[in-house]
């Protein structure tokens, strides 16, 4: 009994929390549906959960840095009726559907990345709290996408828009894979280069960063910068899974998923330290609570109380380890 207690100690079991969960949550869920291990629910939640796992990827950087950004859910719903509105000006002058699909793309990137750009700049060069310039930009962002739209819905005009978001690849949707490369991606960001130390250095400590000559207010900016870009991101694949998008509806809570996903996965929330595949394992782990409690039949305005109390569970784990 001695030797296994030391074994477990041994192991990491702090490092892949997150993945340990996942598979426990798994296990659990197979037992309490026989639908649940059922391939088409398995990619309806992978599906469900890529998009806000894409945002969830930028705020982990975001939180790294010891900020945080609440305006992801607006900025997703700005962008995506930005992207339909130039595809429907851009088909008037130009018939081909596959230049304006691409065209669509950069601009959601684009703009989305210009989105990430203004918080950046006002926390770094304004000096204004994270939480209050993104407090602000959310509802500058949900308040222009309501005006663009008249309140309503803007629909798309191109038809290989909506093909683009429903596509497969091998059975598996095309935002699952987008969201599998740009993890892989970030993680080698993240773990390999000279910015991801310096993030990592910034959020740890911003004093001792800036007398190590670390630019603290560059390394901020690239990350709510990347934030938006990949919020872009996620705008065009959910804007092309409907072939439009609903302005007052559209990203609605996302920045809720997004942080819950970034805390379960095992990033500090006083930043300093995290990891992009536990991300995509919190991520995971909320589509799969999110499923569950359909299958149960649990009623859907409960989904925010179980994600806020996960938030704070999270939290206060976190704070108990320190």
């Amino acid at each position: 009994m001695k030797h296994f207690v030391e074994l477990l100690h041994k192991l990491p079991l702090r490092k892949h929390a997150s993945l340990i969960a996942l598979i426990f949550l798994i296990v659990l869920s197979s037992f309490l549906s026989p639908y649940f291990l059922k391939p088409r629910n398995l990619i309806n939640i992978m599906r469900q959960v890529s998009y806000t796992g894409i945002i969830s990827l930028g705020m982990t950087f975001v939180i790294i840095s010891a900020g945080i950004d609440l305006s992801v859910g607006s900025v997703v719903a700005f962008t995506g009726a930005v992207v339909i509105i130039a595809m429907n000006s851009l088909l008037t002058v130009l018939p081909n559907e596959l230049m304006v699909l691409l065209a669509g793309i950069l601009t959601g990137i684009v703009v989305g990345g210009c989105a990430g750009a203004f918080n950046g700049i006002m926390i770094t060069r304004g000096k204004i709290a994270p939480f209050i310039v993104t407090l602000g930009s959310m509802a500058i962002f949900r308040s222009l996408t309501l005006y663009i739209g008249n309140a309503g819905e803007i629909q798309s005009k191109n038809a290989l828009y909506g093909k683009f978001g429903m596509e497969s690849l091998f059975g598996i949707p095309v935002p699952v894979f987008v969201l599998l490369g740009l993890a892989l991606l970030l993680h080698l960001i993240l773990n390999n280069t000279r910015y991801g130390r310096y993030l990592c250095a910034v959020g740890s400590n911003q004093k001792v960063a800036l007398f190590s000559a670390i630019n603290v207010d560059r390394v901020k900016f690239y990350a709510y910068t990347l934030t938006g870009m990949l919020v872009g991101v996620s705008a065009v694949l959910l804007g092309s899974r409907f072939n439009a998008v609903s302005t007052s509806n559209m990203g609605l809570a996302f920045e809720l998923d997004a942080i819950a996903a970034v805390i379960i996965g095992g990033t500090a929330m006083a930043g300093g330290r995290g990891t992009v595949w536990g991300t995509v394992w919190g991520a995971l782990i909320l589509g799969i609570i999110n499923n569950m409690m359909n299958m149960v039949g649990v009623s859907p305005y409960l989904q925010g109380t179980v994600k806020g109390l996960v938030i704070i569970i999270a939290v206060y784990v976190q704070k108990q380890k320190q």
